[in-house]
C-alpha cells in the first residue's frame, strides 16, 4: 500500500523534471550576468564552462570508467576517444603556444615540474579515482547530473586538495628535474610529431595487448542523437572538449584546469573560520593571497567549475536523466570519502588531475603530462582491485 508521501513524491517528480531545464537556464543566466561585474572575459569563460559540462554529460565522457573497462573488459572505446581528444588538443595548442599568443593575447601552456612528489600524486589520484568512482571532471558533471554520492565525493576532494596544499612545501623538497616543455626543447614541429606518434603507439599498443573498441565511437546501431537531449557521440564530445580547452587557452591565457578551484574553496572557508593563510608556505604566495582576498566568482577556475556543474545539470534536465536521491550503502559512502581525499591530495601534489595535468599538460607539450599518466595507470589498476572491498562492481 502506497503512503501519502509516496503518492505526493510521484505527483511532484514529473513537475520538478519539467521545471529543471528552466532552473538550470536561470542559474546559467545568473552566473553569466554576475560574471560581467568581474569582466567580459570571465563571462565568456562561463559559456565555455557550460559547453564543457554539456559535452561531458551528454557523452558520459569520463576517464575513470574508460580506464576500468580497459583493465577489466579489454574495451578501449573510451580510451580511443581520449586519444583523439589529446591529438586534437596537441594540434590546436602547438601553433599558438609556439607564437606565445592567441589573436594578440599572451598565452602560456600547462607546464609543471617533473618530480617524485608529482609522480606519487598521480599514482594516488589514480587509486582514488577508481575507489571514488570518478575523476575531477567526472565528479563535476555527475554532481550536475544530480548524483548525491558525487556531492560527497566532491566535498572530500576539496578537503584533500586543501590538505595537500598544506603539505606541498615538504613534498616539493623531494628530487625533481623541474618543468620540461618538449616544444621549447625540441622545437614545436618536432614535439608535435613526437607526441602524435606517442598517442598512435598507445593506440596500437593497446590493440596488440588484445584491447578493442567494443562500443560506438560515433553513432550506435540506432544512430539516434539530439543536440539538446543527447546522447552525443564520444568522438563529437572529444572534439568539443579539445576545442573548448583551446577556447579556454585563448580567453583565459592558460589551458583548462579544475583542481585549483577545488583547493581554493576550502581555503576560503578555513580562513573565514580563523585559519591563518600566512602559516602555510603555499598560501603565502602572491597569487594565492590575491585569490583569497577576492570573491570566488572572480576566480577563473572556480567560475568554470561552477559553470561545468550547471552545464551538466541543464544537459541532464533536457535529457530527463537527472539522478533522483537514492539510498547509498555505507561502504559506498566510505569509498566516496576515501577516494575523494586521495584524489584531492594526489591532484594537488601532481599539479592537477586528468584535465589540468594530463589533457592540458600533453596539449601544452609538457613532459609532466606524460609522466602523470605513466604513474596514474598503475594507480588505477590498484584502485580497480580495491573496489570490491567497498562493494563496488566493475
Amino acid at each position: 500500500m502506497k503512503t501519502l508521501t509516496d503518492l505526493q513524491s510521484r505527483f511532484r517528480q514529473p513537475r520538478i523534471r519539467r521545471l529543471s531545464p528552466a532552473f538550470g537556464l536561470a542559474a546559467a543566466a545568473a552566473l553569466f550576468l554576475y560574471s560581467f561585474s568581474f569582466g567580459g572575459r570571465l563571462a565568456a569563460l562561463v559559456l565555455v564552462g557550460l559547453g564543457l559540462g554539456a559535452a561531458l554529460l551528454h557523452a558520459s565522457f569520463g576517464f575513470t570508467g574508460a580506464y576500468r573497462r580497459v583493465i577489466l573488459d579489454k574495451d578501449m572505446t573510451g580510451v580511443s576517444a581520449q586519444l583523439v581528444m589529446l591529438a586534437a588538443g596537441v594540434l590546436l595548442f602547438a601553433p599558438f603556444l609556439a607564437e606565445g599568443s592567441v589573436f594578440g593575447r599572451s598565452v602560456v601552456g600547462a607546464v609543471a615540474p617533473v618530480s617524485v612528489s608529482m609522480a606519487f600524486g598521480a599514482f594516488l589520484f589514480g587509486v582514488g579515482m577508481q575507489v571514488g568512482g570518478a575523476c575531477a571532471s567526472g565528479t563535476l558533471f555527475s554532481v550536475g547530473g544530480g548524483s548525491v554520492r558525487m556531492v560527497l565525493l566532491l566535498f572530500f576532494f576539496c578537503l584533500g586538495a586543501f590538505w595537500g596544499s598544506l603539505d606541498l612545501y615538504w613534498w616539493s623538497s623531494l628530487p625533481g628535474i623541474g618543468p620540461v616543455s618538449l616544444g621549447r626543447m625540441l622545437g614545436w614541429i618536432d614535439a608535435t610529431v613526437l607526441q602524435l606518434l606517442a598517442l598512435a603507439l598507445i593506440f596500437f599498443g593497446l590493440r596488440l595487448a588484445g584491447r578493442r573498441n567494443k562500443g560506438p565511437l560515433w553513432f550506435g546501431p540506432e544512430k539516434k542523437w539530439s543536440l539538446l537531449r543527447g546522447p552525443w557521440p564520444l568522438l563529437l564530445s572529444a572534439g568539443l572538449l579539445a576545442l573548448l580547452n583551446w577556447a579556454t587557452l585563448a580567453i583565459a591565457g592558460h589551458p583548462w584546469s579544475i583542481v585549483w578551484g577545488l583547493t581554493l574553496w576550502p581555503a576560503k572557508a578555513a580562513a573565514a573560520l580563523g585559519w591563518d593563510p600566512a602559516s602555510s608556505a603555499f598560501w603565502r604566495g602572491g597569487f594565492q593571497q590575491r585569490a583569497l582576498a577576492r570573491s570566488v566568482f572572480a576566480d577563473i577556475t572556480s567560475v568554470m567549475n561552477i559553470a561545468i556543474i550547471i552545464g551538466a545539470f541543464i544537459a541532464a534536465a533536457f535529457a530527463g536523466k537527472a539522478s533522483p536521491p537514492v539510498r547509498i550503502p555505507l561502504k559506498s559512502l566510505a569509498a566516496a570519502i576515501l577516494g575523494g581525499l586521495m584524489m584531492g591530495y594526489g591532484a594537488r601534489l601532481a599539479y592537477g588531475c586528468n584535465i589540468g595535468s594530463f589533457f592540458s599538460g600533453v596539449a601544452s607539450s609538457s613532459l609532466h603530462g606524460w609522466i602523470w599518466i605513466l604513474f596514474a595507470v598503475p594507480g588505477n589498476i590498484l584502485g580497480v582491485r580495491l573496489r570490491p572491498a567497498f562493494g563496488l562492481g566493475g
